[in-house]
């Protein structure tokens, strides 16, 4: 299967501290899959998503996603990747709390290039998708937890990214609201979608994903097949 995501040699250092927060990653994600990164709180996990989303630049290595290296991007032409080729779902959301449903989803299309008018029949759709339709003209404020994650899942696949990037994204849910947030990233993976998920829970990561990455202190120690694709 391709790789959508290579990282070779890729470390991670920052000021004021003794030990890189990656030294020397050597992956390759494969696309169409979930591929979970497990690992101890502070091993890199979530630095490793933010350095494959562009968020963050690494101190050596190189990083190539859907075939662009990210590693050499300029702030604008990250920002510009951020907005086209990944999506980011965040454990607290990270929802913008004085527009509204629709607006949430809307924006970041627009950011993206679309018309006002494509944006908001985009943004309808995943809504309708979602089961958030009801919801549209409301604030984040009066969502449920779950309805949240919901949101910003759709705010993320809004663009069709080639990566969605998922930190956590079970993390401040209850059980229930949890397993349907996972089961709509099953469902967007059966499309196509290709999702890097950083979690620490075993059940969620061996319930939904493919492969499993495990990182101890910035390095790799375990990579394995947990299931087949479909």
């Amino acid at each position: 299967m391709d790789s959508i995501v290579t990282l070779h040699g890729v470390s991670k250092h920052y000021a004021g501290t003794t030990e890189p927060a990656l030294a020397g990653i050597d992956l390759a994600i494969e696309a169409r899959r979930i591929t979970a990164i497990m690992g101890p709180s502070g091993c890199g996990k979530s630095t490793l998503l933010n350095l494959i989303g562009g968020l963050d630049r690494p101190s050596s290595g190189e990083i190539v996603v859907d075939g662009t290296r990210v590693d050499r991007l300029s702030e604008a032409a990250a920002a510009r990747f951020r907005r086209s080729r990944v999506g980011f779902v965040f454990q607290f959301f990270h929802l913008l709390d004085d527009l509204s449903v629709l607006d949430n989803v809307v924006v970041p299309a627009l950011l993206g290039g679309r018309s006002r008018s494509d944006a908001e029949r985009a943004a309808d759709e995943l809504l309708r998708q979602l089961g958030l339709e009801a919801q549209r003209r409301k604030l984040p404020a009066a969502l449920s937890g779950g309805e949240r994650q919901r949101l910003a899942i759709a705010r993320a696949i809004v663009n069709q990214p080639s990566v969605l990037l998922a930190d956590e994204p079970t993390g401040a849910l209850d059980r229930r609201n949890g397993e349907s947030a996972l089961a709509l990233l099953e469902d967007l993976n059966r499309r196509g979608q290709t999702i890097l998920l950083v979690t620490h829970d075993e059940a969620l990561a061996s319930a939904v994903a493919h492969r499993i990455v495990r990182l101890v202190d910035g390095s790799v120690t375990g990579d394995a097949q947990t299931r087949l694709v479909a």
